[in-house]
């Protein structure tokens, strides 16, 4: 019961001298006691309860143990309430609540606070209630703050109502745990719970390959804040960046907010923590850096973290470790990981190494996972599997889609589909999505297609853009187009060309239009079309250039037909062919016909066949209509094989 014999405890009987601000040395103290100890001598009651207070105050027991029972014995209740503290720091607790009993009844606040305390340490619950609503309704604030706490630990309404009056009337620990209620409400995740080490998603987009969820340049832990500590380790899963949650304690005015602001102002540290990160949600970051710097000095090592991270996040990364320096050796994994992953990207593996492990070893999974990162950097591939698998067994959602895309590389699909599911089944989209090219990979398309649709609600854009292709696959157009949308927005260029094509497919045919004749609107699917395009998706990029020649621009048309080309589209090679031939560059052209040809493009061969037919190269001639009649398609075989043999029948005669 250390609060009984705090300073607060003797100051609340009203009873107190308290020393004058203007004078620092003591010597206004001294001439206060002096004075009242002239008066308790000449036998006033009141100065002598006020000495033995200010004695004890001091720590001088013995010295104020006999004015407190003199002054007691004359009816004095604050003397009785301070004879209580004094006898329960000598360690007589059943005396000391005698006296706060006869104090309580007296009408003292403080004491019946005390006597509450008491009689709950001692578990007689309806006892302490009794006493502690006594103080409590009077309106004493440590009264009204035990009184709640009691009430909270029961799981009674009526908590919040007397945490709330203690909050009231400044009790700074009130107001932060009333704030945490309030906050517990809103529909949001804990401001300073689970912290996540979530990959970005690594897909491709005709199921091309597996996603390994890592995030090489900001490994987990180096870019959560404060209180991340263990990534997902509760399966949880936390990027890179602010605090997660969209708390409505950011809502400027919020009454959660404000009570944090009341308590930081008093020095509450975890408050202090907490307005900090309301603060740099909302993006005012100044203020949040100057809470997170009055948290840290404190001694509070999450908010040393967070400030870790508001410095690098402002450039200044030298700074930034220090603070997490700082929080580290105070037992801060968030932080540790983060000054890992800082050493990490210098190049600084040994260092690294170190601070994952001490981030293991102040608790946070996600060390593991970052140990097995900076594993498979290296090629150490068995040890990286050790580390995932650690990360896996303790929950990291992240770790186990990582250990079977480990597994899965060497060949291990048995291995590796079980901590897919075990990832994917606790939150992570990048094993969803996994699963379903693993699925997909073995032809069984139906098994495949929840598991992208999982990581597609949760915003994977490649999953997405199998789903959409799935559903075009099915006939269903509209919720294909939705899916393609959501990925083409998400910027994937397969998804934005299919898009287009479909919209293209929709619209009525346009009149055509000479070269060189300008028509400048767009439809909706040929700006989707130029987003692939730009992207440089080779088929959109020849299909632009086939639109913009559909409208008559000649100089848009080239310019796409050519990037297609050198990025290797034989049908981009052989489209510029034929644009280069209507604008009189045959020699030009047959050098596309030719690349387009040597790729595989029939038509292009048939050309070259022509193009040397009518130079009189009827060898060269003949040799491209035999390659031509080898590529198709038929009817392209049928016209080259009569060019061939008219040929032949020329070089023969």
């Amino acid at each position: 019961m250390d609060v009984m014999g705090d300073k607060a405890t003797l100051l609340d009987t009203g009873r107190f001298v308290q020393p004058s601000d203007r004078d620092e040395t003591g010597e206004g103290e001294a001439v206060d006691e002096a004075r009242t100890r002239l008066a308790a001598q000449a036998g006033d009651v009141e100065a002598t309860s006020v000495l033995g207070a200010m004695l004890l105050r001091r720590g001088d027991l013995d010295g104020a143990e006999p004015l407190l029972r003199a002054a007691t014995s004359e009816g004095d209740r604050a003397a009785a309430n301070n004879l209580g503290v004094l006898l329960h720091q000598r360690g007589h607790a059943d005396e000391a609540a005698g006296w706060w009993r006869i104090a309580a009844v007296a009408g003292s606040a403080a004491a019946a606070h005390a006597l509450g305390r008491f009689h709950r340490e001692r578990g007689d619950e309806p006892a302490a209630e009794y006493w502690l609503r006594q103080s409590a309704e009077q309106g004493h604030a440590l009264g009204a703050y035990a009184l709640a706490d009691l009430l909270e630990h029961r799981g009674d309404t009526a908590a919040e109502q007397w945490m709330r009056s203690a909050a009231e009337r400044g009790h700074r620990e009130a107001a932060y745990r009333l704030a945490r209620a309030l906050d517990r409400r809103a529909p949001h995740e804990d401001e300073y719970g689970d912290g996540h080490g979530i990959g970005d998603g690594h897909g491709a987009g005709d199921r091309e390959g597996i996603s390994d969820g890592v995030r090489y340049g900001e490994r987990a832990g180096g870019g959560s804040r404060a209180g991340g500590g263990s990534g997902d380790g509760g399966a949880a899963d936390s990027g890179a960046g602010s605090p997660s949650g969209g708390s409505a304690a950011s809502v400027p005015g919020n009454e959660a907010e404000q009570w944090y602001r009341q308590a930081a102002a008093r020095g509450h540290q975890r408050a202090a923590l907490q307005l900090g990160a309301i603060l740099e949600k909302r993006g005012e970051l100044k203020e949040a850096g100057r809470w997170y710097l009055t948290s840290a000095k404190d001694g509070e090592a999450r908010a040393a973290c967070a400030l870790g991270f508001l410095l690098r996040d402002a450039g200044d990364t030298e700074s930034a470790a220090v603070w997490w320096l700082r929080a580290a050796q105070d037992g801060d994994g968030n932080a540790a990981n983060a000054l890992g992953a800082l050493h990490a990207e210098r190049g600084e593996t040994q260092t690294a190494e170190r601070w994952y492990r001490a981030a293991m070893d102040a608790g946070d999974v996600n060390g593991a996972y970052n140990l097995g990162l900076l594993c498979a950097e290296q090629a150490r591939t068995a040890q990286a599997e050790q580390w995932y698998r650690r990360a896996a067994y303790a929950g990291h959602r992240e770790a186990a889609n990582a250990l079977a895309v480990l597994l899965l590389q060497g060949g291990d699909a048995t291995g590796a589909e079980p901590w897919f599911s075990k990832a994917a089944e606790a939150g992570s989209v990048d094993a969803a999505f996994n699963l379903g090219i693993l699925f997909a990979g073995r032809g069984e398309e139906a098994v495949a297609l929840p598991w992208y649709e999982r990581a597609a609600a949760a915003g994977h854009t490649e999953a997405a853009l199998q789903v959409g292709i799935a559903r075009l696959r099915d006939g269903d157009e509209r919720e294909a187009e939705r899916h393609l949308r959501c990925a083409a927005g998400g910027g994937s260029a397969e998804a934005a060309y299919r898009l287009a094509s479909v919209l293209d497919a929709r619209r009525p045919p346009t009149p055509a239009h000479e070269l060189g004749e300008q028509v400048h609107e767009k439809t909706e699917c040929e700006e989707w079309y130029e987003r692939a395009a730009s992207q440089g998706h080779r088929r959109a990029q020849v299909r632009v250039g086939m639109l913009s020649a559909a409208r008559g621009d000649v100089v848009e048309a080239a310019r796409w037909y050519r990037e297609a080309a050198e990025a290797g589209s034989r049908n981009g090679a052989f489209n510029l062919g034929l644009l280069l031939v209507r604008e009189g560059s045959e020699p030009e052209a047959a050098v596309w016909w030719a690349r387009a040809a040597d790729a595989g493009h029939g038509r292009a061969a048939l050309r070259l066949a022509l193009v040397y037919a009518r130079r009189g190269e009827l060898a060269e001639g003949q040799r491209w209509a035999d390659r031509a009649v080898t590529l198709g398609p038929g009817e392209v075989s049928e016209r080259a094989a009569r060019l061939r043999d008219a040929l032949r029948q020329e070089l023969t005669a």
